[in-house]
């Protein structure tokens, strides 16, 4: 103890932050690197220490109610999760708050014994069962089992996740659920429900705490909604080397941005061309270069394949709308293709033509259903990203699978093997879509996006990020780059109007477009600045 105390806590809260995220594999080689030059039971201590610090603040800044009378209940398993647990309770105790700790297996490797024997000593009060009802407790500690799970909880564990599931999800004002490391029966690599289990087989919490690194499965499918809002404790380990997966943050693409110096002229910023709208689907197309101008790009083209196309857009006269015969493709900066393009003989065509074209592109929606079912199109994407001239690739997880020749499920089992097989079959930037949104590329950098919400589960918001990404391409931005921060600034678009009332319910694709703008000046071009 006297090691950890010795170093203050240091928490850290992912927002805007690159943060490195290791896999299983990857956080045991860097805990057993850490603890080789430690004393006995060091990274314990200091994982119980820094979990016991940020509970403190919470309860702190709680005044609604006295400190002493903010009960804490714990569940502690009888791996080292549950000696992080058993820590925690002894330093809450030890502060004068009210601690009860739940173990219904003993505890087993050496430091968790450490643990449960100085929580006894202490006197904090342990018990084998859990009681029949938790709502007396402010605050609930899932200290089951952390990393490296490799079945589903049952038993009490499942008994007691559900109950935990329950307070966190009645969304309590004060107080909440709070998991050590990461939340019992989550997969930390892949963000699934270990087991395949849904309801009852994880914990859902409202807070989670993790340790040494932050981990990929905090981040994407089921991970975000059942890990709450996340804090980091590195408690003294370097991971950074070790990072196979990065957190997305402007940290890794706002350097990439054009500057805005007062002698640049609309052909600075580049031309997009949106490539797509069979007749009757001109919409999509229109959204994708709204949201094009919003994002910056000099000049925006749509290349309509069908008939009875308006003239123009009233709502933005600005954009440039074409027959797609009319609009020398060659002479554009940037490629978006496939909103509304349909799956006719031309719009296969219209591919084989662009992808010989020496432009960067975007394919998105219908493009890639029809690289899915055409292997001379497949392989042609595949060599343009061979040659050095990578496409970028945005599927949701169907079109993910179509690309594969798998299923949704499978794509969803492991987003991170998904987005990583179809960055190296198809030489491709990808952009895996969904929560928690994977950014991929061929030389093996992998990122995950952490903005954006249930408000872009709306039609239309798939091709306001295609408009998006094309812009930056238009602007210059290398793929991966401009992919990052598409998705970045997409998402939060949707958080920062959810958070201004406009969202999650009802937020329609279009409006996201001016969020995009005041986010991208806001955040990479102050008034200051100019």
């Amino acid at each position: 103890m006297t090691d950890a105390e010795n170093m203050p806590p240091t928490l850290i809260t992912p927002h805007q932050r690159a943060l490195p995220l290791l896999t299983l594999t990857d956080l045991r080689i860097a805990e057993a690197q850490a603890a080789a030059g430690l004393a006995p039971h060091t990274l314990m201590a200091r994982a119980g220490q820094s979990a016991a610090s940020f509970l403190h603040e919470q309860i702190t800044r709680d005044t609604s109610i006295e400190k002493s009378k903010q009960r804490v209940w714990l569940i502690a398993g009888p791996g080292n999760n549950g000696g992080d647990a058993l820590v925690l309770a002894t330093a809450l105790h030890e502060a004068g708050i009210a601690v009860e700790v739940c173990m219904p297996v003993e505890a087993k490797p050496d430091d968790a014994r450490w643990a449960l024997d100085t929580a006894r000593a202490a006197g904090v009060p342990i018990a084998t069962a859990p009681p029949v009802s938790l709502d007396g407790y402010r605050w609930l500690v899932d200290g089951m089992f952390g990393i490296g799970l490799t079945r589903a909880l049952d038993g009490v564990f499942a008994s007691v996740a559900r109950q935990l599931s329950q307070r966190a999800k009645a969304r309590p004002r004060k107080g909440g659920v709070l998991a050590l490391d990461v939340p019992s029966g989550l997969d930390s690599d892949t963000g699934t429900v270990v087991g395949g289990g849904v309801d009852g087989a994880a914990v859902h919490a409202t807070h989670t705490i993790t340790f040494i690194a932050a981990k990929p499965g905090l981040f994407t499918a089921q991970g975000r909604d059942l890990s709450g809002a996340v804090t980091l404790a590195p408690i003294g380990v370097d991971s950074s080397l070790r990072a196979a997966v990065q957190l997305n943050a402007p940290e890794l693409f706002g350097a990439f941005l054009p500057p805005r110096d007062f002698a640049t002229n609309k052909g600075t910023f580049g031309s997009l061309a949106v490539v797509g709208g069979d007749t009757g689907m001109c919409g999509a197309p229109i959204l994708a270069a709204r949201a094009a101008l919003y994002s910056g790009a000099g000049k925006v083209h749509v290349a309509l394949l069908g008939a009875g196309a308006p003239p123009y857009d009233p709502p933005h006269p600005e954009l440039m709308l074409h027959a797609l015969d009319d609009l020398p493709l060659d002479k554009m900066g940037a490629l978006a293709v496939g909103c509304g393009m349909g799956h006719r003989e031309c719009a296969t065509q219209v591919m084989h033509d662009v992808l010989q074209l020496d432009v960067p592109k975007l394919f998105d929606a219908d493009a890639l259903n029809l690289i899915g079912k055409d292997p001379a199109l497949a392989a042609e994407v595949t060599e343009r990203g061979v040659q050095g001239d990578p496409c970028i690739l945005t599927p949701h997880p169907l079109e993910a699978a179509r690309l594969l020749g798998s299923d949704a499920p499978a794509v969803q089992r492991d987003r991170l093997g998904a987005a990583r097989a179809l960055a190296a079959r198809f030489a491709s930037v990808v952009v895996l879509k969904g929560t928690g949104t994977i950014i991929a590329a061929p030389d093996g950098r992998l990122a995950i996006n952490p903005t954006g919400n249930a408000a872009l589960a709306t039609g239309g918001t798939g091709d306001v990020l295609g408009g998006i990404i094309g812009a930056l391409l238009a602007q210059h931005l290398p793929r991966y780059e401009a992919a990052l921060a598409g998705v970045y600034l997409h998402g939060l678009a949707a958080d920062t109007l959810s958070a201004q009332g406009h969202g999650p319910a009802g937020l329609t694709a279009g409006e996201l477009a001016p969020m995009v703008r005041t986010l991208l000046n806001r955040l990479f071009y102050p008034p200051g600045d100019m």
